[in-house]
């Protein structure tokens, strides 16, 4: 007896490729609306992956990715044959988000949910002016900097490792604590922190160096303070071919040269 086919929605980003191929899709395996899906189909690059999830935090529905974008990292190959046998043999990745609580120069307190990273980012030509606490102590009392950020280990190939900051492993239990083009102290690099530390940013001179706060692709302006934790209530699960785990190629990331 052949092995039924799960309930798929197909979810496409914008380019003429990706949108035929969810037509195909659609037309071969038959679909459902995300809402009522067992596996989310996303048919894009990256950013389109992202969206998909931040859509999916409520259902927290498996997604299973197909690179039809540029870069690909959190997508397998684009096949259209043979997509159910692939979506029952593929590796399952559990991320858990993080959570930022950010507050305006008003008072207002914003909330927001990042995948790969929340970052900091100076607003003005003035180089911003923060301290960074972690669970409570005060570790940088004055960092002048263009901004800062903290990435998931799924996030830390992103733009922390543009910013210079280190790959980590998914099972590694970490976070990644990365300035922006720091000017004082000029040699900090940034820091390890365990997933469950708790990083408060206090924007200093807030007025004349002001700073906003980005939580993926949710930007606050004008921020006076950010608390970045973990978001634990949140477990995002991706699925990938067994040739294209994600576990490996953050691995690999770190022997490229």
């Amino acid at each position: 007896m052949a092995a039924s086919v799960p309930a798929l929605a197909f979810v496409a980003g914008p380019t003429r490729a990706a949108r035929t191929a969810k037509a195909q899709l659609e037309k071969r395996y038959g679909m459902v609306s995300p809402a009522e899906a067992e596996i989310i189909v996303a048919l894009g690059g990256d950013g389109l992956m992202l969206q998909t999830l931040h859509g999916n935090l409520g259902r927290q529905t498996p997604i299973f990715g197909m690179n039809l974008g540029t870069v690909g990292f959190l997508m397998n190959q684009y096949r259209a044959a043979g997509l159910p046998a692939r979506i029952r043999q593929a590796r399952h990745v559990s991320l858990t988000p993080l959570r930022m609580v950010a507050t305006n120069g008003r008072g207002g307190r914003h909330e927001a949910i990042a995948i790969n990273e929340v970052s900091l980012l100076r607003s003005s030509r003035q180089t911003a002016r923060i301290a960074v606490a972690v669970d409570g102590n005060m570790r940088i009392p004055d960092l002048y900097c263009d901004g800062a950020l903290v990435a998931t280990a799924a996030g830390s190939t992103a733009y922390n490792l543009s910013a210079h900051g280190p790959i980590l492993p998914l099972g590694a239990g970490l976070l990644a604590l990365t300035p922006i083009n720091a000017f004082r102290p000029r040699r900090w690099r940034g820091a390890l922190l365990p997933r469950a530390s708790k990083v408060e940013f206090t924007i200093l001179e807030a007025k004349k160096r002001p700073v906003a706060a980005a939580a993926d692709s949710v930007e606050i302006a004008n921020v006076s303070k950010v608390v970045v934790t973990e978001a634990t209530d949140i477990e995002l699960t991706l699925l990938f071919d067994p040739e294209h785990d994600l576990e490996e190629r953050i691995l690999k990331e770190q022997f490229e040269p």
